[in-house]
């Protein structure tokens, strides 16, 4: 299956994966796709330079991405200390008092609280493009839409290209216009930061829109071969796919949560709930507890990005620290009603070609 982004990224197959998990993007590339690591986990960007070093040597020479957050706006920009200041006091009353009825343990004496929260901030995801740019990514993706015209020259002059996550017509239009050479049409259905529009609708409404223009990436609802056939079809070049790989072996192994497996296997597809808790953006989660918690009378609402990330920082590590399946913080899209096992990434894809072929072929059959 060779598509036009094939020879743009240099990939044998338009299967373009986002993971957190540097072992599963790297297993991603290695498969013949392109495997995309989230950088919003480094607070050190020293820290990813040492993980994109490693990306470098087992990708086994194939090309890789990387994923960053800049939000178009910001409340203010500084340490992580400084913009506490601006969270409200019934905020951080509210989060702790749900953490007891839920009972969720405090974190062990001497782990760092702020973990993960600093890569939430622009000027850290500035550092972070630096950081990939003196590796040998083919793409730097940001998940809140075309980054700064600055960041886009930067990344051109490297002979990167950068895509950009759009959830309307108009935002993919305005990404083009930017100088974004790949725009990701991201469904309702997805899991993390999404838009108000199904994929189904999404994303021929977006190829019409800039299809001549740029290549266009499906992403949301999204974890068969069928899907990406149908992706194909609304006139996608290829697919954007994340929470597909949260449950394979590459991921599960190296994670430190023995509870979120089982909390995606056992999910449906009615599962998971959009919602602002998680960054302050509306976000795909697992429906759960913690979920419901934020959702009952008296519940404050949500702040915005990146002071959300600030307030349930240290909430969300000892959500994922307490072993308790019911109540983890985590994105995931609707596609998890389908994830139902744990395999291989390289087997994960082998299934995706297949069944896409076989979805092809017998739509061919339907001409005569």
């Amino acid at each position: 299956m060779r598509t036009p982004l094939c020879p743009l990224l240099d990939i044998e197959h338009p299967i373009v994966g986002f993971s957190p998990s540097e072992h599963v993007a790297a297993a991603i590339s290695r498969a013949g796709g392109l495997g995309v690591l989230g950088c919003v986990r480094f607070n050190d960007p020293g820290e990813l330079d040492t993980v994109l070093t490693w990306m470098d040597a087992n990708t086994g020479g194939r090309p890789y991405g990387v994923d960053v957050v800049m939000p178009a706006k910001v409340p203010t920009e500084g340490a992580a200390a400084d913009l506490g200041s601006l969270i409200p006091a019934g905020h951080k009353d509210f989060v702790e008092q749900a953490l007891t009825r839920l009972g969720v343990p405090p974190l062990p004496d001497g782990s760092e609280a702020g973990d993960g929260v600093l890569g939430w901030l622009h000027s850290v995801a500035r550092q972070h493009v630096d950081v990939a740019l003196t590796h040998r990514p083919r793409l730097v993706a940001n998940a809140l839409g075309p980054p700064p015209p600055e960041v886009i020259s930067q990344a051109h002059a490297r002979g990167v290209l950068v895509a950009a996550l759009a959830g309307k017509a108009e935002h993919a239009r305005h990404h083009v216009a930017d100088g974004v050479d790949i725009v990701i049409a991201q469904g309702y259905e997805a899991g993390g930061h999404t838009g108000e529009i199904a994929t189904m609708v999404l994303v021929p409404e977006i190829a019409d829109a800039v299809g001549a223009q740029a290549p266009v990436l499906a992403a949301g609802g999204i974890g068969c071969g069928r899907q990406i056939a149908a992706a194909l079809a609304l006139g996608a070049v290829g697919v954007w796919m994340g929470s597909a790989w949260l449950t394979t072996e590459e991921y599960t192994l190296g994670s430190s949560v023995p509870a979120l497996r089982d909390a995606l296997l056992a999910a449906t597809s009615s599962d998971t709930v959009r919602s602002r808790i998680y960054s302050g953006k509306p976000a795909r989660l697992l429906k759960n507890r913690w979920t419901r918690v934020w959702e009952e009378p008296g519940a404050p609402e949500p702040l915005p990005m990146p002071l959300q990330n600030l307030l349930v920082s240290e909430a969300h590590q000892r959500l994922m620290r307490s072993g308790q399946p019911d109540v983890l913080p985590m994105p995931v899209g609707q596609i998890v009603g389908r994830m139902n096992d744990v395999r291989p990434v390289a087997e994960v894809i082998a299934a995706l070609l297949k069944q896409t072929d076989e979805a092809l072929d017998r739509l061919g059959t339907l001409r005569h």
